[in-house]
């Protein structure tokens, strides 16, 4: 098993994860829906943090809860927890065993909230403290960057999100998820082909709006654990408020911009990158405008709705990262410094 078949294993995970799990995602929502809860406090690390990105603006767009992300240094070293009061607590992590964000569910037990955990390992410590647990089912992943865990956990995420609203219009739609997962995927040789271009990058910009703020930094994160770029995550708007200086003619941006809500300032940013900048644009879209203004257009297909779209963006976002960092000289299935679990607390 390498990175690579992980990567081409998700749909099939995703498929399995939908028809597993749709009806203990709707029991949790029934109990949520119960407890009067006002906002959710979400506790996580690393790829899984980035989820929990996407579950900012689902939970948001979708049900209406505010989310605060948490900072679980408070919880162990400053031994200062906020009041969660009215807060359902989720918790994510593939292994389930960092023990900081194990901490945060333990308090907010004592605290009386309801407890959430998404994660691979329904065995682990994290599973165990938690009310409620989302098993991922990926199976086992042995690649130390995550790739089927991470759209696991976007899936886990918006089953929640659907079951909470209970619009039959969205269960629809998750439904197509695996489908638009294996139309992304055939463009497995073009990204290969293209990525050669990019050889001798060593740094660039990952740039993404609403709910593929959460793509932007995941991207930036495949490549700065497989092929050691310096790659740095911006929301768009916030690259205008002082980053966007560092540009000059030539300069990798790589941008997430699916048609949607935040479609029209992701395409006056990409124009203005261009025409302005004369900016390296590579673009993930599925919108030909988009598409036609970047050196390297990475297509998902046309009818990806927005709210789902960072689970198919990422797709193409890993394949670039995985082919640039063979074409490098490195070895994606074992990048330096990193391990599979990391236990911080």
């Amino acid at each position: 098993m390498s990175l690579h078949s992980e990567i081409r294993e998700q749909p099939d995970k995703i498929r399995s994860l939908l028809a597993v799990q749709k009806e203990t995602a709707v029991r949790i929502a029934r109990a949520i829906q119960k407890r009067q809860v006002r906002y959710v406090f979400l506790a996580a690390r690393g790829t899984s943090d980035n989820a929990g990105r996407y579950a900012n603006y689902l939970l948001g767009a979708q049900n209406g809860l505010p989310l605060a992300l948490a900072t679980p240094s408070l919880f162990t070293y400053y031994k200062q927890p906020p009041v969660l009061k009215d807060a359902l607590v989720i918790g994510i992590s593939q292994s389930g065993r960092s023990p900081d964000i194990v901490s945060v569910l333990v308090e907010a037990r004592r605290q009386g909230c309801p407890t959430l955990t998404i994660t691979n390992e329904p065995g682990s410590p994290l599973a165990g403290v938690a009310d409620f647990v989302l098993a991922l089912g990926a199976g086992r992943e042995k690649a130390v960057a995550a790739t089927k865990t991470y759209t696991g956990e976007l899936m886990a995420i918006a089953l929640l999100s659907t079951a909470l609203s209970g619009e039959q219009k969205a269960w629809g739609e998750l439904e197509r998820v695996a489908g638009w997962m294996e139309t992304a995927l055939e463009a497995d040789a073009s990204v290969a082909e293209a990525v050669q271009r990019y050889h001798d990058i060593d740094q660039t910009v990952v740039l993404g709006r609403g709910f593929n703020y959460a793509t932007a930094f995941e991207w930036a994160l495949k490549r700065k654990e497989l092929s050691y770029i310096i790659a740095e995550p911006y929301s768009s708007a916030d690259f205008l408020h002082g980053p966007i200086a560092m540009l000059e003619r030539g300069f990798p941006v790589m941008a997430v911009a699916p048609r949607g809500r935040v479609f029209k300032p992701m395409l006056s940013m990409i124009r203005r990158l261009k025409h302005d900048f004369q900016a390296e644009v590579v673009v993930i879209s599925n919108d030909a405008q988009a598409l036609a203004l970047a050196a390297t257009p990475l297509p998902i297909p046309s009818d990806v709705p927005e709210w789902l779209s960072p689970l198919v963006n990422i797709l193409p976002a890993q394949l670039f990262a995985y082919h640039l960092t063979k074409i490098k000289g490195f070895d994606p299935d074992h990048p330096r410094s990193i391990q599979k679990v990391t236990e911080t607390r």
